[in-house]
C-alpha cells in the first residue's frame, strides 16, 4: 500500500471532501487528461480511473466524465460506482448510462467502446463486497444516503455496436 493511502481514504470519507471534491477533481482530471492525450488522470494516482463518454440522457450530446473505477482484470471489464461522493441524488452520468448504455471509456490512453449494465440483486451484492475491500470509503458514502448507490459493469463491445462475443 502506498504511503498516505489510508489518509486519503479517511479524508475522502468526510462530508467536507464530499462538498469540495465534485467541483475540483473532475475539472483537474479533464484538464490533465486532455494535456497528456489521454494517458494520465491525476485521481488515478490513488485509484484506477477512466474517462467515460456517454450520451446525455436528455440532450443526446456526448458527456465526458472522469471516474474512479475498479478494473476486473481477468474479465477485461470495469466497475463504476455512482457514489456521488456520498451526496444525495444519483450522479448525472448514471442516468445517461441507464438511457444510453453504449458508451466509450478512455483507459490508459486507449479509447474503448463499452456497454454499461446496471448491476442488481446478488450480482450487485457480490460486486459491492469486493468494492468495499477495494475502496472502503464506499461504505461511508452508502451510509450517508438513503438511495442505493448504482453500480455498473462496463464490457467491451465492437465499434459497430455488436457484442464482442458475437451475440
Amino acid at each position: 500500500m502506498r504511503p498516505g493511502f489510508r489518509m486519503v481514504q479517511k479524508v475522502s470519507s468526510t462530508r467536507t471532501f464530499a462538498k469540495i471534491a465534485p467541483h475540483v477533481i473532475p475539472a483537474m482530471d479533464r484538464a490533465v487528461h486532455r494535456l497528456t492525450r489521454g494517458k494520465v488522470l491525476l485521481s488515478a494516482q490513488m485509484l484506477p480511473g477512466v474517462v467515460l463518454t456517454a450520451r446525455g440522457a436528455s440532450s443526446g450530446l456526448p458527456r465526458r466524465t472522469p471516474l474512479a473505477c475498479m478494473p476486473e482484470e481477468n474479465a477485461g471489464t470495469w466497475i463504476l460506482v455512482g457514489s456521488n461522493f456520498g451526496r444525495p441524488g444519483h450522479p448525472a452520468w448514471t442516468g445517461n448510462l441507464l438511457k444510453h448504455p453504449e458508451a466509450e471509456v478512455s483507459w490508459k490512453g486507449e479509447d474503448i467502446p463499452v456497454r454499461a449494465d446496471l448491476l442488481t440483486g446478488e450480482e450487485r451484492a457480490a460486486v459491492w463486497r469486493t468494492l468495499l475491500t477495494f475502496w472502503p470509503p464506499y461504505a461511508t458514502y452508502q451510509a450517508r444516503v438513503e438511495r442505493e448507490i448504482r453500480v455498473f459493469r462496463l464490457t467491451r463491445r465492437l465499434r459497430s455496436g455488436a457484442d464482442p462475443a458475437g451475440a
